[in-house]
């Protein structure tokens, strides 16, 4: 059924269980979970309707500063970047539009397939004087560096908590980013 008009409803990979939830003209697109192509009508009384629920992990200090010393190794062009852990992948994203919608809605440019992720729940504008996060009335609000906000600027290496993801704001001047020295203490943003 890939690629084709699929109508309004829930659908479910055949191969890994992902649900993707359609409505009207919508197409039905390969899973974006394991690029199947199967799907079945899903219902929310017979299985569970995000089978990927889990929380977000947590990181020691130094388990932080490595984790984005990994995400910075991934960046390629100068700009900015979202960066999150989704299960053991890092996954970096480029923020290149002036608005970058974060949320589970398909039309959200950040896909977070997760109940604790409003369909509209973030948005991140790019703009002259600087780059920000706003909450785009979430049920479960957003949080940056620990601390509930409506919206925030953002400066490199931000942390963004949207649902149970932990994003990271990265900045990338396009020269690699200097190694943390060993022992040396992590500074908190904020």
């Amino acid at each position: 059924m890939s690629g084709t008009m699929a109508g309004t409803g829930s659908f479910r990979c055949d191969q890994c269980g992902y649900i993707l939830t359609l409505s009207g003209g919508d197409t039905l697109v390969d899973c974006p979970s394991c690029g199947g192509k199967a799907f079945s009508r899903a219902s929310l009384f017979s299985s569970p309707r995000f089978p990927r629920e889990q929380k977000a992990r947590e990181m020691s200090p130094e388990q932080l500063a490595a984790w984005l010393t990994e995400a910075r190794a991934q960046l390629q062009a100068p700009g900015d970047y979202l960066a999150y852990a989704d299960g053991d992948s890092t996954l970096t994203v480029a923020l290149q539009q002036e608005w970058t919608r974060v949320g589970r809605s398909l039309a959200a440019d950040v896909r977070l397939d997760d109940p604790t992720v409003s369909r509209r729940h973030a948005l991140i504008v790019r703009q002259d004087d600087g780059v920000r996060v706003l909450d785009d009335r979430s049920l479960n609000g957003i949080f940056v560096n620990g601390k509930r906000v409506e919206w925030s600027v953002l400066k490199d290496g931000d942390e963004i908590v949207v649902g149970r993801y932990r994003m990271h704001f990265l900045e990338h001047a396009g020269k690699p980013a200097p190694p943390p020295q060993a022992g040396a203490p992590l500074q908190a943003a904020g």
